[in-house]
């Protein structure tokens, strides 16, 4: 029998001096290439060789060539997802969940789901042949069928989950206020196992074997045993990483930082820190591809592309110091 809702207690194994990745060469990082976008570019979803990105009152869609697309929206907010030949978005305004064709870059459906967080700290994924987005502050997560465009389940969570994920079987959500990491079976629509994290945990991904967190307030990446629940580990990353991103692939965690640098490589066995990218840029958000790695910087105005990225922290504890248009 499948016990449900238990906290699963947390084993902290620090990666000594993980944080701490000394000065080396620019050799393991190539020059990004940058764009500038007006407004406020920010959350990333991959769409083959393109992206789209957030911006005020639209979306919008770019290759490394230029824009390719935009859509109008009130205030499209959140990472988003593309699944179903579609494009999913929040609208923190109109508290719905927008769908817009990829081929015609037109929305087809508009769902009102609910936004949990209006602010628009949030995650729109996809898995399990379904669309989820956190719906209520409450403490909802709405499970959509892309078929119908409709609502088919609400998930009772902890109160304040706005972060979602799906990968390795599960939807996992956190919640910054309860500081948990919950495992929702997607079978059963249900939370089976809890696990405490550290402070103000963030936006999270499950891949290479792990759920890894931000731990925000504590400038920490926790590595969760998908199975168990357990921390198996924690990187020091910097004093805080408030207003980042995290993703993964190509045997490599990459996080988008707002301190030191752009973002920062981990490598997910040894949880040493194998790059700091780029010149300190302010928030944005960061997206894998096994091409390039996509970065946005809304303060300062840009998207930019990092080719090669498998030889991206490729040496031990290297520093990439490459800088956006350099």
């Amino acid at each position: 029998m499948m016990m449900r809702g238990y906290w699963t207690k947390g084993v902290a194994v620090m990666a000594i001096g993980a944080g701490l990745a000394s000065a080396a060469t620019a050799a393991t990082a190539p020059e990004p290439r940058v764009m500038t976008v007006p407004g406020f570019a920010d959350f990333l979803a991959v769409d083959g060789s393109s992206v789209w990105a957030t911006n005020k009152g639209r979306v919008e869609r770019w290759s490394k060539k230029g824009k390719l697309a935009e859509v109008a929206m009130a205030h499209p907010c959140g990472a988003m997802a593309v699944a179903f030949g579609s494009l999913w978005v929040a609208d923190c305004k109109e508290q719905t969940l927008n769908r817009i064709d990829l081929k015609t870059a037109k929305i087809s459906a508009v769902i009102a789901t609910g936004v949990a967080n209006p602010k628009g700290e949030l995650n729109v994924v996809a898995g399990a042949g379904s669309i989820w987005v956190a719906s209520d502050d409450k403490g909802v997560i709405a499970r959509v069928d892309p078929a119908t465009d409709t609502v088919t389940a609400s998930i009772a969570v902890d109160p304040s989950t706005y972060y979602l994920a799906f990968g390795l079987g599960s939807l996992w959500a956190v919640s910054a206020v309860h500081q948990s990491l919950q495992k929702i079976d997607a079978q059963t629509n249900a939370v089976v196992t809890r696990t405490q994290l550290g402070k103000e945990p963030g936006f999270l991904v499950a891949g290479e074997g792990a759920v890894w967190v931000q731990e925000q307030g504590d400038g920490t990446v926790a590595r969760i045993d998908p199975a168990t629940g357990i921390i198996s580990g924690r990187v020091k990353v910097d004093e805080t990483l408030e207003y980042g991103d995290i993703d993964a692939g190509g045997g490599k965690i990459w996080l988008r930082t707002t301190a030191g640098q752009t973002f920062v490589v981990i490598d997910p066995q040894t949880l040493a820190i194998r790059a700091r990218v780029g010149a300190e840029t302010g928030s944005g958000a960061l997206r894998y591809t096994a091409k390039r790695v996509w970065t946005t910087s809304h303060d300062v105005h840009t998207l930019s592309w990092w080719k090669q990225p498998a030889k991206i922290g490729a040496g031990s504890g290297a520093r990439a110091d490459a800088k956006p248009g350099e």
